[in-house]
């Protein structure tokens, strides 16, 4: 036996020597720009960086100018104008106010909002009022009197109670922490500080009084402010006390603590926030607005003077006011963009220290360099120490009233040290100890944000305890705002990162092409490379694909068993075939080839189960579906997964420990981890993914627990001009339309051939066990069956889940590329889409309060949408018609008349002929339609160089459309090459809203699939037998039927290979397609029966064997296995209950079909009299002319009048008017949308090691470290030597500090 395996071994080795040559399909990235990428990733890092720094220094600088304005004795601004700048002050400290005001009032408004407890109430408010305070006597009354370097640090000293709750917080934790020391040395060097500056200012004039009531002003003032963040350690202060206050009961619930004030507290204040934001907000203005007005008469002060200052004064005061304000906004948003980019060290927390500094330096050096100017002009000739450079320049100038305003600033700075002896020592230690005391201070008490865990694209409310920011204390309140947390070493290991997620990748399957098969075949075994099964580094998410594949089977005459149909047979082969390139990927050339391990082979209820052990360790499990045995059609693919992976896998499993009688409450909470941690990745049969789209979904719902489904960016693939018609209608419709969604509400259909769904929101109450009702009334055809993703959608919508869209995830898919593929496609899309979006807003009242994504504005939105795409048809008529003026110069009112009888014949004619008719004569129009447009375009730009003027409504029309269009395309610079097809689809919107809405319209009752579908081949001659193919013995015969029906687990034909599919059977006839997704056919396509194929002499055979036969000649084994009884039962059950095959009752399909056809008729009576209402109107108002019509003069380039008049009818105004605004609020939300989308793609980048893009290419071989020769070895072994590498690689990269700890998640609507 070993001499045979030998000799087999060496015959493979000689076959393999000639046969070296491959074919190799891409499997790199080649659609992703990554090098443009990484380089946008570098400048965005940069310019964020910067833009933290120069705003926090802007606002800074521009802050304690005015600060420095409200001094006595300065000369920009004179005495009598101090209410000025002190207003000014006061504006900027409420500023953050009103804004938080406004935003918790739209979050009030837009979500659900609760009323906070009596005792909580008057708690926050009272802080609230003693920070208002505070922050007032600091910066109103106490700062415009100390000088520029105290004004400068002295804000630094408001971490004072941060850094003390710092060290309580810290002490009340069970586990050391290495931020005790720092945090106890920042509290001791701020109180330094204090008393550094209190004995400057207290011992330099005794007798001063008013300086030192100042002084402490200054000092009370800043404690009080520092109360502003409580709540960032009042939490874990309660949550520490509550783990370590235990008592009996802990013994038997673990999970119970005690509850307590503070705890209760917190999540109060949690729980009511928008009311409380809302109350604290007024307070301080109030509080502000009190201390200001009081200020001012106490301090001799006149506010009749700020409704006369002078205009330089006024220029000078709104410059400095407007750049404060504007850059707090900037710095605070950019820090936040920062945060979310996962550089937080980098483009934060350094940019923000630093900017402390930069602000004294920029103060300081102008003083020291005018003072030095002035000692050099002296030459040694007055005395030029620094106080007689106060009493001879600073103090003794007078105002200017032109001129620069630099150098009257810098004297103004000065002012304010002059009452200091600076060329002491002892005064200048003071100063400079103060000031270094409290930035160490500042700087030590936010040492914890180095080491901070910071999600990529983490949540607002994750990263920042208050909304908003100070813009008197922008770097303070950003640096202490940030939400801090206690890590032990060992807890900072685990804190940081979610729980493993599972990933079920689940693709349906019917038709599919060979091409489209690789595509989706090639994708998962590159997330199997991406996320090896066998390396435990990674722990972010595991993965399992399933396949689904609809009526597999086909009967054989003869054969014990059906077999597969020549689909099934394609996707076996291709599985043998992508195993056969990745397993020999890396391979050295003289190698031998790895051999393709064992695999399984399974019979079930439904009909049979491939199971593919991946190179690295995952799997892939084909289902191959009998029709005869359970139902088919996409929809219940769908719903047999869901009920198999989530309902039987997550549910049973855990309802067994139940039998167990574990612990009821552990078991709920497994179930809801399960739950969370769960995802579906739906598929379709030839969708092409990179294993970072898969990641940058799942980002999304690990982030934010109330997206219930996340959709990707999809990419028709093809060509030709149906093709490219659709690539450029997808990339318009995911570059505004539906990034309009995702940011002002919520995503109404994510496409089930990419989209990530939440097994928590598909388990939800009125989902999945709705999903799967079946049809049986007309509208249910239409809605659930034809658009059975968009339905999907729409049943997660009305529980409250959102649906998101994430722009960085591409994926790629087959697009029809013959007209009337496309037709039949659209034909189902149309009108499901206008049943679900007419379903939701019909329920808008219930929606918006269940669904804090959606509120009735944005159902208006949707609103104008429906109205707009319902009422296409007439405006296209209502444009050809301008077209037919512009052409062949008759009135509207005949134009109108012409552009309506083309339409007209060709709906009647729908209602008569069948649709194969119909979709060639809609080609024909669709031609004609198109030379027409392409007239009217050249005849727009003709009137427009002929007129002088591009100011009339159509030249207004497409130059914004085409300015929209273009500039989207620039902001999508790895797409801008689809604007060229942007001249086909605009000679083609006749026939995209005009000819295929009344196709789709009038075919509504026709719910087959309509693509992929294929024709019934030819019965093929039967392949008769040869002389020694019939010579066969019967010991043979006997094997193999002995083979088919051994028991489990036994190896299929190791000895000897068994009989070629092809001798013994010919192929099986492929049935006329059924519709998909519905047991009622199409009447105009009669249904045939399937034929039977005949097999002579062929000994008996089923499924196994045919695989058998196929994986053999893959040089793969299949070993036959039993399926688990336990679930074996829930698939016998789960056919019972929801997927039994439906019964072809005549009497029930007749009564459907005639149901069908009852709908279409009265939607279509609707629809196309709302359309006639409209083209009604039109005309009227055309014939009434100088009756209604708006008259505008047309004016030239140079605007003006050329004495003619552009006449526009006010219901086409009022349509136009809404278009645009509907146009603009995409345009801008698109903008919106590719920040972020580049936030994603730079915090990605970031924190996904580099090395993972696959390192092989098209006919080039990559070095291997395997250095087996032997052809035979295990799967084991090859899976081990091909992880070892990959590792051997991850590790030779060194990761960035702030890659330490990452995870995902943004949220849009902040």
């Amino acid at each position: 036996m070993k001499v045979q395996e030998e000799g087999k071994m060496e015959r493979e080795r000689d076959v393999r020597l000639w046969d070296a040559a491959r074919e190799v399909p891409d499997i790199e990235d080649q659609q992703t720009p990554w090098k443009m990428i990484k380089l946008l990733k570098i400048v965005a890092l940069c310019v964020v960086a910067v833009i933290v720094f120069g705003s926090a220094l802007c606002s800074k600088v521009s802050f304690l100018l005015l600060v420095t304005l409200s001094n006595e004795g300065t000369k920009t601004l004179p005495d009598n104008m101090r209410p000025v700048a002190l207003l000014c002050i006061g504006c900027i400290l409420i500023s953050s106010s009103v804004l938080v005001f406004i935003k918790s009032m739209w979050k009030a408004c837009y979500k659900t909002s609760k009323l906070p407890r009596k005792s909580t109430l008057s708690l926050v408010l009272l802080v609230e009022f003693l920070v208002a305070m505070g922050a007032a006597i600091l910066t109103i009354v106490a700062m415009p009197h100390l000088d520029i370097v105290t004004n400068v640090t002295i804000l630094n000293g408001v971490a004072v109670l941060s850094t003390l709750l710092q060290v309580i917080t810290q002490c009340t934790a069970k586990e050391r922490n290495r931020f005790l020391v720092p945090s106890i040395t920042a509290f001791l060097l701020i109180l330094l500080g204090y008393v550094l500056f209190l004995f400057l200012y207290v011992t330099k004039d005794l007798t001063d009084t008013r300086r030192i009531t100042w002084a402490g002003l200054a000092v009370g003032g800043s404690v009080l402010m520092s109360f502003n963040w409580w709540e960032n350690y009042f939490k874990l202060i309660s949550k520490n006390l509550q783990n370590s206050k235990k008592s009996p009961k802990d013994t038997e619930d673990p999970k119970y603590r005690p509850p307590s004030f503070l705890t209760a507290l917190c999540e109060d204040v949690t729980a009511c926030q928008n009311v409380l934001y809302m109350l604290s907000s007024l307070l301080r203005i109030a509080v502000t607005a009190g201390v200001l007005g009081a200020y001012v008469p106490l301090d001799n002060l006149d506010w009749a003077v700020v409704t006369s200052i002078p205009s330089r004064e006024t220029r000078i005061i709104a410059i400095i006011i407007g750049v404060q304000l504007i850059s707090s906004v900037l710095c605070h948003w950019f820090s936040l963009v920062a945060c979310k980019m996962h550089a937080l060290r980098r483009c934060f927390i350094l940019p923000l220290y630093l900017a402390s500094l930069a602000v004294m330096v920029l103060f300081i050096v102008p003083v020291i360099v005018f003072h030095q100017n002035y000692r050099n002009r002296l030459n040694g000739i007055q005395s030029s120490d620094f106080a007689g450079y106060c009493n001879d320049v600073v103090d003794a100038r007078n105002q200017s009233a032109s001129g620069s305003v630099f150098p009257d600033l810098v004297l103004d700075v000065t002012h304010t040290l002059c009452f200091l002896d600076l060329s002491r020592i002892n005064d200048i230690g003071l100063l400079t100890g103060s000031a270094v005391s409290w930035w160490l201070g500042l700087v030590l008490a936010t040492l914890h944000l180095w080491y901070l865990n910071v999600a990529r694209i983490q949540r607002t409310q994750d990263l920042f305890i208050r909304r908003l920011f100070e813009g008197a204390f922008i770097e303070q309140s950003l640096l202490l705002n940030t939400r801090f947390d206690i890590l032990s070493k060992e807890r900072r290991k685990k804190k940081g990162r979610f729980e493993t997620a599972m990933v079920y990748l689940c693709a349906t399957m019917w038709h599919e092409t060979h091409s489209e098969m690789m595509n989706i075949i090639i994708s998962i075994f590159r997330l199997d490379k991406y996320r090896p099964k066998t390396v435990q580094k990674y722990d972010d998410f595991n993965f399992e694909a399933h396949i689904y594949f609809d009526d597999a089977f086909t009967p054989v005459e003869g054969s014990q068993g059906n077999h597969l149909n020549k689909y099934a047979n394609d996707l076996v082969e291709v599985l043998m075939e992508v195993y056969g390139i990745f397993i020999n990927i890396d391979g050295k050339f003289l190698n031998n080839k790895h051999q393709i391990p064992d695999q399984r082979i399974i019979r079930t209820p439904y009909g049979g189960r491939l199971v593919i052990k991946l190179p690295h360790g995952n799997e892939i499990f084909v289902h191959f579906k009998d029709k005869e045995l359970i139902r088919h059609k996409k929809r219940w693919s769908q719903v047999m997964y869901l009920y198999y992976l989530l309902g039987y896998k997550i549910l049973s499993k855990n309802y067994a420990r139940w039998d167990k009688k574990e612990d009821e409450a552990e078991l709920k909470e497994a179930i809801a981890k399960d739950k969370r941690n769960t995802y579906i990745l739906a598929l379709d049969g030839d969708t092409d993914f990179q294993p970072a789209a898969v990641m940058l979904l799942i980002d999304r719902l690990k982030m934010y627990p109330k997206v219930g489904a996340a959709c990707g960016r999809i990419h028709p693939t093809g060509s030709g001009p149906v093709v490219w018609f659709q690539k450029f209608e997808y990339a318009v419709s995911h570059w505004l339309q539906k990034t309009a969604e995702h940011v002002i509400g919520s995503v109404l259909c994510s496409p089930g051939c990419f989209s990530l769904f939440r097994a928590e929101a598909l388990m939800d109450d009125n989902v999945m066990k709705t999903y799967s009702t079946r049809s049986t009334e007309a509208q249910h055809y239409v809605q659930y069956d034809q658009g059975e993703d968009r339905w999907l959608c729409t049943l997660l919508l009305k529980q409250g889940w959102r649906v998101e869209y994430n722009a960085a995830s591409d994926a790629y898919t087959n697009a029809p590329d013959d007209f009337k593929e496309l037709y039949n496609q659209r034909r189902r899309w149309g009108p499901s889409t206008l049943a679900n979006v007419i379903d939701l807003i019909g329920d808008t009242s219930a929606i918006s309060k269940k669904n804090p994504s959606i509120s009735k504005l944005f159902m208006f939105y949707q609103l104008f949408a429906v109205a707009s795409s319902i009422l296409a048809p007439a405006t296209i008529c209502l444009m050809i018609a301008g077209s037919l003026t512009f052409v062949i110069s008759i009135n509207g009112s005949s134009a109108l008349v012409l552009a309506v009888i083309p339409p007209i014949i060709f709906l009647i004619l729908c209602f008569k002929i069948k649709s194969d008719t119909q979709i060639i004569i809609a080609g024909i129009m669709s031609i004609l339609y198109a030379f027409l447009m392409m007239v009217v375009a050249i005849t727009i730009i003709g009137s427009m160089v002929k007129e002088n003027t591009i100011l009339t409504p159509s030249s207004i029309f497409v130059i914004s459309m085409a300015s929209i269009y273009i500039i989207t395309a620039i902001m999508h610079p790895q797409e801008a090459h689809l604007v060229f097809h942007g001249f086909l689809y605009i000679v083609s919107i006749p026939s995209a809203y005009l000819l295929l809405i009344i196709y789709s319209m009038v075919n509504m009752d026709n719910v087959s699939w309509g693509t992929r579908e294929t024709k019934p081949a030819a019965q093929d001659p039967v392949i008769l037998q040869t002389k020694s193919q019939k010579a066969m013995s019967v010991v043979q015969r006997l094997s193999l039927w002995c083979k088919c029906c051994q028991k489990p687990k036994q190896r299929l034909g190791v000895a000897q290979p068994p009989v070629s599919q092809e001798v013994l059977i010919t192929e099986a006839q492929q049935p006329e397609p059924q519709p998909q997704n519905t047991h009622v056919s199409d009447e105009r396509i009669p249904e045939e029966q399937r034929e039977v194929q005949p097999v002579f002499d062929s000994p008996v055979q089923c499924f196994v064997t045919q695989l058998q036969n196929v994986s053999f000649s893959c040089e793969m084994q299949l070993n036959e296995e039993s399926l688990d009884k336990e679930e074996e039962e829930f698939f016998i059950e789960l056919q019972r209950k929801y997927l039994e095959p439906l019964e072809d009752n005549k009497e029930t399909k007749q009564k459907i079909i005639s149901d069908l056809r009852e709908l279409r008729n009265k939607v279509n009576f609707a629809f196309f009299m709302m359309n006639a209402l409209w083209l009604v109107a039109t005309f009227t108002f055309q014939l009434l002319e100088g009756s209604f019509a708006i008259r505008i003069p047309l004016v030239n380039l140079q605007l003006e009048q050329t004495g003619a008049d552009i006449t526009i009818d006010p219901i086409a105004f009022m349509f136009i008017l809404g278009f645009a605004i509907s146009v603009v609020i995409q345009f801008l939300t698109m903008f919106y949308g590719r920040i972020y989308t580049l936030i994603h793609y730079v915090a990605f980048l970031d924190t996904e090691p580099k090395e993972r893009k696959p390192k092989y290419k098209k006919g080039k071989k990559v070095k291997s470290e395997d250095n087996s020769d032997s052809i035979t070895e295990t799967i084991t072994d090859t899976v081990s030597d091909t992880a070892s590498d990959t590792m051997s690689e991850l590790d030779s990269f060194d990761e960035s500090d702030d890659d330490e700890f990452y995870d995902d998640g943004f949220d849009t609507r902040v």
